[in-house]
C-alpha cells in the first residue's frame, strides 16, 4: 500500500492506495474507495485491501479527525451534509473519470448512504458492512427501545470530560469498547498496538468524537444526567429522513452488533430497491474483522460483472 495525502478544501486527507501488480498504470482498473467507522482508521480494511488490490485500484482514507488526517476544530465540519459533501469531493478528485465502487463500515457508513443518495453519479455500486440506513435508523430510535439502550453509549461520548476518559489508562476505554467486543484472534497484537499509535496522533480521540457531537438526532438518556454536547431530541420529534438508493447495494450485517438491532435491515427494500441482504448470526459489529474471508468472497460476487 502507497501512503500519499490529499488537500480538499484546505484539509490534508491521509489515504492508502493499492493497484493490480500486473498492470498498475491501466486507467480502465475500475476505484473502490472504503470508508472506516469509530473508533478505527484506514487500516481496518487491511484484508479487503489486500484481497482486492488484485484487480482493483483500492483507497482507504483515514476519516478528517482520526489518525494522520487533518483534524478540523469546527464543530460544523463534522456535520453530515458538510460531511457528505467533503467525502463527495474526495472521490472526485480520486476518481474523476468512472464511478468508484463504496464499501464503508460504521460512521463511514453513516456517510456512505446519504452520499449515494445525493451523488448517484459517482457511486456505481455500494456495499455496506453493519451501519443503518438513516431513515431505518431514526424508525427504531423511535419505536425500539432496545435501539435507544443500545445508543445510550453515545451520551458517554459526547459528555463533560469524554476526550480525558476515551485517553486515561492507556485508551482503556477504547480498548474495551472495541477489542473486548471482537472474537478472541480478530486482531493480533501488531495490529492492537497500530490502533493505540492512531488513537495516540495528536487531537484523534478529540476528532473522532466530533461525529457523534454532530449527530443529527440522538434520544435523551435515562440514566446519565451528565451535561451533553450533542443533539438531544425526543424519539416523538424526531423526523425520519428520506434517504433513497438506486444503484444495487449489498449489506453484509453482524447480528450480534452491540450498537445496532437487527431490526435495523428490516424492510430496507422501501428506500433501496436495488439490494442484497445477507446476515451473519454469530457475527458482531466488527464483521470485517472476524469474519474477512466471507466479507471477501461477498462482496467480489456481488461487484464481478457477468454475462
Amino acid at each position: 500500500m502507497k501512503h500519499q495525502f490529499i488537500k480538499i478544501d484546505q484539509t490534508n486527507i491521509h489515504y492508502v492506495e493499492g493497484v493490480p501488480k500486473h498492470d498498475p498504470a491501466d486507467s480502465n482498473v475500475q476505484t473502490m474507495v472504503f470508508l472506516h467507522g469509530f473508533p478505527e482508521y484506514w487500516e481496518t480494511w487491511h484484508a479487503q485491501l489486500e484481497f482486492f488490490s488484485k484487480t482493483y485500484r483500492v483507497i482507504a482514507p483515514d476519516l478528517p479527525g482520526y489518525n494522520l488526517s487533518d483534524k478540523p476544530q469546527e464543530q460544523g465540519f463534522y456535520e453530515v451534509p458538510n460531511l457528505i459533501q467533503f467525502i463527495a469531493k474526495l472521490i472526485q478528485k480520486l476518481a474523476p473519470s468512472q464511478k468508484v465502487i463504496l464499501v464503508a463500515h460504521d460512521w463511514g457508513g453513516a456517510i456512505a448512504w446519504p452520499l449515494t443518495a445525493f451523488f448517484p453519479h459517482l457511486i456505481e455500486r455500494l456495499v455496506i458492512l453493519n451501519a443503518a440506513h438513516p431513515s431505518l435508523f431514526t424508525r427504531e430510535m423511535i419505536t425500539n427501545s432496545e435501539q435507544r439502550k443500545k445508543s445510550e453509549y453515545i451520551h458517554e461520548l459526547i459528555g463533560e470530560g469524554a476526550v480525558t476518559k476515551l485517553s486515561e489508562n492507556g485508551f482503556e476505554y477504547l480498548t474495551n469498547e472495541v477489542f473486548t467486543g471482537m472474537k478472541e484472534g480478530a486482531l493480533n497484537q501488531e495490529q492492537r498496538r497500530k490502533y493505540l499509535t492512531a488513537w495516540s496522533q495528536p487531537g484523534a480521540v478529540a476528532g473522532m468524537l466530533q461525529y457523534y457531537k454532530s449527530m443529527p438526532q440522538l434520544a435523551p438518556s435515562k440514566k446519565q444526567v451528565l451535561k451533553t454536547d450533542g443533539p438531544v431530541i425526543a424519539p416523538a420529534d424526531m423526523k425520519i429522513p428520506n434517504i433513497r438508493i438506486t444503484c444495487p447495494t449489498l449489506i453484509l450485517w453482524g447480528e450480534q452488533d452491540q450498537a445496532l438491532v437487527t431490526q435495523n435491515v428490516d424492510g430496507i427494500e422501501e428506500y433501496v430497491p436495488d439490494v442484497r441482504v445477507i446476515r451473519y448470526p454469530t457475527t458482531s459489529h466488527w464483521i470485517q474483522h472476524e469474519v474477512p474471508i466471507e466479507v471477501n468472497k461477498e462482496i467480489a460476487k456481488f461487484i464481478t460483472p457477468t454475462e
